[in-house]
């Protein structure tokens, strides 16, 4: 048996494009190496705040996230995402920028979601913030324009502390921003069938928003999973 070199990282398939943010990531969300049973391979994108990114619309930011993916798939990694939702802006040009998978946003799912319900039923998003999310971030993503939104920006912790990049976070005020957000979206749209998680930080909550619901709970890990399993498909035999 021979070896085949080529790359300078091995065995992190899946290339993380972050944000430059200092709020505690704690297990479960995307940028907590620990959340994940493979290995991933991180780029920090220096200068892309979550206050920029989101409420600001990634304004500028283009050029440094194509050098960052450009340097991932340098180091290489067979496939990029990134670690949050309103990247789907930048879908289209990273995917022209890049010769491997790109999936930036966990919005790209409620397609295959919405497939999978009964025809009465359409995925309800949860965003952390509804003021900001924008129909061309829909769009980018492939999320039907008349798709249900929910959003934290209500509560007391979570959006505060997220989108203020703040050092602490108060887990459980956070776990319940996100619990009561997803109860209101389907108070008010009784024909949700599953719930899509836009913010790659809302991952820790999903096991309570599903338990709070009795939907199902779609979130960048279980998208991030799937495309994992699509660039590193385990040997059976």
């Amino acid at each position: 048996m021979k070896a085949m070199g080529g790359k300078a990282v091995y065995g992190a398939s899946v290339g993380i494009l972050m944000l430059e943010a200092r709020f505690p990531r704690i297990p479960g969300d995307m940028g907590h190496a620990g959340t994940w049973p493979f290995p991933v391979h991180y780029k920090v994108v220096r200068g892309a705040s979550p206050d920029l990114v989101v409420r600001q619309g990634a304004k500028g930011l283009m050029p440094a996230f194509i050098a960052a993916a450009e340097e991932l798939v340098a180091d290489g990694v067979d496939g990029i995402t990134t670690n949050c939702g309103f990247l789907s802006l930048m879908q289209a040009d990273l995917q022209h920028a890049v010769p491997v998978p790109v999936a930036t946003s966990s919005l790209m799912q409620v397609g295959l979601v919405n497939a999978t319900l009964p025809p009465s039923k359409r995925s309800g998003v949860l965003t952390i913030s509804g003021s900001s999310l924008t129909p061309a971030h829909l769009a980018a993503a492939g999320v039907p324009e008349d798709t249900p939104v929910g959003s934290t920006e209500g509560g007391r912790e979570f959006t505060r502390a997220i989108l203020g990049n703040e050092l602490e976070l108060d887990v459980e005020a956070a776990r319940a921003d996100n619990v009561e957000a997803a109860r209101d979206l389907i108070a008010n749209h009784a024909d949700i069938g599953a719930l899509v998680l836009e913010c790659t930080n809302m991952v820790p909550y999903a096991a309570d928003i599903r338990a709070a619901t009795g939907l199902p709970v779609f979130s960048i890990e279980s998208y991030v999973m799937w495309f994992q399993s699509g660039l590193a498909p385990r040997r059976h035999l």
